[in-house]
C-alpha cells in the first residue's frame, strides 16, 4: 500500500478543519478585546496540539507514507510543519495570557505567574513550550548544518517529552474538552493512535526485522578515497521487499555506532541474499563504517523511499546523479527494465577521484546497450551541464523521458529547473534527497 501525497494532505486539512469546527461549536459568541484575544489563543492552541500529533505521525516511518510520499518529502513537510507548531504554540501562550490579563485587569507578567502556579498542568505545558522552542532553534537552517547528525537526531526525542507534558494541559483547561466526552475521546484516539504508530514502526519493527533476518556485515570494500561499500547478508532477505532506488536506516551494533540509525541507499539491486550500501566519509558515523568487521550485527529499518521503478510512466529513462547520489542511481541503472537505447545515465562529479563505480557502470552500460555520460571537473572548466539546451543535446527526445535525480540539494534543484524549462512534465521528474 502506498499513500498518495495529495490524499495525505487532504486528510491533514480535513483534520485541521474539524479542529476549528470543535472550537466553533463551543464558542457561541466573541465580544470585547479580551474575548478576541482569548479565543485566538484557544484556536492557535488547538491547532498546535493537532499539528504536533500530525508531525509525529509523518515521521513515524509508516511504510505506506515512506514509500508513497517519499522520505525526503515527509522530512520537508515535517520541517515546515515544525515551524508552524512552534509559531502556533508561542502565539497561543501570548494570546491566552494577554486575553486573561485584560479580563482580570492585571498585567501580563502577573497573569503569567498566576496561570503557571494555579491552573492545572499549565506549568508542564510551559516546559513543553520551552522544549519545542529549543528543538526549533537547533533545527534552524543556520544552526543545523553545524551540528553532528547524531546530536541533532537525539535532541529531537525531546519532542516526545514535550508532547506528553502538553497533553494533560489541553484536556484539563481546554474549554472545547471540558464536559464534552466525544471530543475527549477523539483527542485521546488521535494521540494514542500516533503513539501506537511510533512504538510499532520506530521501536518494535526494527527489533522484529532483526530477529527475522539476522543481518550481519559480510565485508567492507573501498570504492574510492573516503568511499566504502558495506555488504550485508542475512536470512530471507527477499521478504524485505527492497527495490532498487530505496534506502534503509542502518544501525551497526558496535560500541560507537549502535545508538544512531543513518539513512543509506542500496547501491546495487538486492540479490543472492545480500544487500549493499555505499557511504562517503561525511562525518564521524560514516567515517567509522570503513572499520566495520565482518560478522558485525546490523539493525535495518525499511525499505523506504519512492525513488523506484513503480513511479515510471514513460518508456525512456534518464538518470541524473551527482556525487554520492550515484548510489541509488547505480542500482536503478542496473535494474530498471529498458530496451537498448532507452536508458541514459548522466553522472556529475567534481573530479575523477570522486567518481564511484566507474567500472561497474561501464560494464552495465555495455551489457544493456545503455548510454553513459560523465561530467567531471570544476564548473569553471566544464561549464554548466544542466542548462536546458545542454541536457536536450545530450539526451535526444528529452521531453519523452522519465527522469530520476539524486544528488546535493543545489544540483538537484538546478536539474529539475532545467528539465522543466526543457519541457519535461513535472509528473515525470522524480527525486529524493537524504540530507535530513
Amino acid at each position: 500500500m502506498r499513500a498518495r501525497p495529495e490524499a495525505v494532505l487532504a486528510v491533514i486539512a480535513a483534520g485541521a478543519t474539524a479542529v476549528i469546527g470543535l472550537w466553533w461549536a463551543h464558542t457561541p459568541a466573541v465580544a470585547g478585546l479580551d474575548g478576541w484575544l482569548t479565543n485566538a489563543g484557544r484556536v492557535t492552541g488547538l491547532l498546535a496540539g493537532y499539528a504536533i500529533a500530525v508531525l509525529l505521525a509523518l515521521m513515524a516511518r509508516v511504510p505506506a507514507l515512506e514509500r508513497g510520499v517519499g522520505a525526503d518529502r515527509l522530512a520537508r513537510w515535517h520541517s515546515m510543519g515544525g515551524r508552524y507548531v512552534v509559531g502556533l504554540a508561542v502565539a497561543h501562550v501570548l494570546l491566552i495570557t494577554w486575553g486573561y490579563a485584560v479580563t482580570e485587569h492585571t498585567d501580563v507578567v502577573s497573569e503569567t505567574v498566576t496561570l503557571n502556579l494555579t491552573y492545572p498542568d499549565v506549568l508542564k505545558a510551559t516546559a513543553a513550550l520551552l522544549l519545542l522552542v529549543g528543538v526549533g532553534v537547533v533545527s534552524a537552517r543556520r544552526i543545523r548544518p553545524r551540528m553532528r547528525y547524531e546530536t541533532w537526531f537525539h535532541l529531537h526525542f525531546y519532542t516526545y517529552l514535550a508532547t506528553w507534558l502538553a497533553f494533560g494541559h489541553q484536556l484539563a483547561t481546554g474549554e472545547e474538552f471540558i464536559g464534552d466526552r466525544p471530543a475527549q475521546v477523539a483527542w485521546y484516539a488521535l494521540y494514542l493512535g500516533v503513539a501506537a504508530l511510533l512504538v510499532w514502526y520506530r521501536f518494535l519493527t526494527p527489533v522484529r526485522l532483526a530477529l527475522r533476518h539476522r543481518l550481519r556485515v559480510a565485508r567492507v570494500v573501498r570504492e574510492a578515497p573516503g568511499v566504502v561499500s558495506v555488504h550485508v547478508t542475512g536470512r530471507r532477505l527477499d521478504r524485505l521487499g527492497a527495490e532498487p532506488g530505496q534506502f534503509f536506516r542502518w544501525r551497526f551494533l558496535t560500541r560507537d555506532l549502535w545508538w544512531s540509525p543513518n539513512p543509506y541507499s542500496l547501491s546495487a539491486a538486492p540479490r543472492n541474499g545480500e544487500l549493499r550500501i555505499t557511504v562517503k566519509d561525511l562525518g564521524d558515523q560514516s567515517r567509522s563504517l570503513a572499520g566495520l568487521r565482518p560478522g558485525t550485527r546490523v539493525l535495518a529499518e525499511g525499505p523506504y523511499g519512492a525513488l523506484t521503478g513503480r513511479a515510471r510512466r514513460a518508456r525512456k529513462v534518464l538518470l541524473v546523479a551527482g556525487g554520492i547520489g550515484i548510489t541509488p542511481m547505480r542500482a536503478l541503472f542496473e535494474a530498471l527494465p529498458a530496451a537498448p537505447g532507452d536508458l541514459t545515465l548522466l553522472y556529475r562529479a567534481r573530479d575523477a577521484g570522486d567518481m564511484v563505480f566507474r567500472a561497474e557502470l561501464e560494464e552495465i552500460a555495455t551489457a544493456r546497450g545503455a548510454t553513459l555520460h560523465y561530467c567531471v571537473g570544476p564548473r569553471a572548466l566544464v561549464g554548466d551541464p544542466f542548462k536546458p539546451e545542454t541536457l536536450a543535446a545530450l539526451v535526444p527526445g528529452l521531453r519523452d523521458h522519465e527522469v530520476y535525480v539524486c544528488g546535493p540539494d543545489g544540483m538537484t534543484a538546478a536539474v529539475i529547473a532545467a528539465l522543466r524549462a526543457a519541457g519535461v512534465p513535472r509528473r515525470r521528474v522524480h527525486h529524493e534527497s537524504f540530507e535530513f
